[in-house]
């Protein structure tokens, strides 16, 4: 290549946004506040279920958000004026490895709730997709937005289960986000509806790109400040966060023991936290509340705890679940 011809190909390219790389650093930064909460629930600081209900819920959702539509934006920026395809490859080719290594480490340590589509693999994934779209006329990529956020807008506040079923509950479908119960795990971050904030930011930096946009942020000077710096190097950052914050949390747990649970709130946190997976948190804290109270009764609180009661078989808990589920409209599904 000549020179004047690279020096044509660097000004087609859209200039780097330190706006950007903040902004993914900020989110790092709040990932790992919300991981390290986590951590604390697991050593027993928190009760049980406190990082999936509550403020932190919508704390973790709008981190996850706000990823997914930095990747998209950044998917479309890394691929003009063409498609780099070395750099593609071996940027997917990271991510992959890294999501696989998750998949079996916390298989190997978190058997009944180990990682099999968390953040990275969804990633992953919608760099395929996003890759597809972009080779088409940006209208497609505008109507899937669209249709994406449709269809987000009536699961949430639409007809309940209308694009969900049970054909989707096993692993191997779950990923994909139709699932009515999809099973357990610690980070579960299906394509649908997380798809919808890639997408919306595949259609702002398509858009943007076509305007002047791109050089109005790029001209917000942030690009030296260390959060940025931080943002440039996100993929070793998500690796390496999550085994220091551990060794943190288990390091203070033998010098400051965590209290004692309370029981009943353990159990009621617990409940909820699984619940409201596949049913509202109203709906659930009712459920809740009265497996709770008939398990007290039946002084069956303790041995469930204890890991003493098999839910899945004990005709005691069985018949408790289906009393609540009865008394709740519409009744949910999950055990206690």
């Amino acid at each position: 290549m000549t020179l004047p011809a690279i020096k044509a190909d660097a000004a087609a390219r859209p200039p780097r946004i330190g706006l950007l790389d903040t902004a993914r650093g900020v989110a790092l930064i709040a990932m790992a506040s919300y991981h390290f909460s986590w951590d604390m629930e697991f050593m027993g600081y928190l009760a049980p279920g406190t990082a999936e209900t509550g403020w932190l819920k919508i704390y973790a959702r709008a981190i996850a958000t706000t990823f997914l539509f930095i990747v998209g934006i950044s998917l479309v920026l890394s691929s003009r004026p063409e498609i780099r395809w070395p750099s593609f490859w071996k940027r997917f080719g990271m991510i992959a490895a890294a999501a696989a290594a998750i998949s079996i480490a916390t298989r190997i340590a978190m058997p009944n709730e180990w990682i099999y589509f968390g953040i990275l693999h969804c990633i992953a994934v919608l760099t395929l997709i996003g890759i597809v779209f972009l080779r088409l006329p940006i209208a497609f990529t505008l109507i899937a937005t669209l249709a994406l956020l449709a269809a987000w807008l009536t699961d949430n506040f639409g007809t309940p289960g209308l694009l969900r079923s049970s054909f989707f509950d096993p692993r191997y479908l779950a990923w994909i986000g139709l699932a009515a119960m999809p099973e357990r795990s610690n980070d579960y971050v299906p394509l649908f509806p997380w798809a919808t904030p890639f997408f919306a930011g595949l259609s702002f930096a398509s858009i943007a790109i076509r305007t002047r946009l791109l050089h109005r942020l790029a001209a917000i000077g942030t690009g030296s400040w260390w959060p940025a710096r931080l943002g440039r190097h996100s993929l070793a950052f998500y690796l390496v966060h999550q085994p220091v914050l551990i060794a943190i949390a288990y390091g203070l747990s033998l010098l400051v023991p965590p209290p004692k649970p309370d029981p009943p709130e353990t159990y009621l946190k617990q409940c909820n936290s699984t619940c409201v997976m596949q049913q509202g948190e109203a709906l659930c804290r009712s459920f809740c509340q009265c497996t709770l109270e008939k398990l007290q009764a039946q002084s069956l609180l303790n041995q469930l705890q204890a890991n003493e009661i098999d839910v899945e078989k004990d005709e005691r808990v069985q018949t408790i679940a289906g009393e609540c589920s009865a008394e709740v409209e519409p009744a949910p599904q999950p055990q206690p």
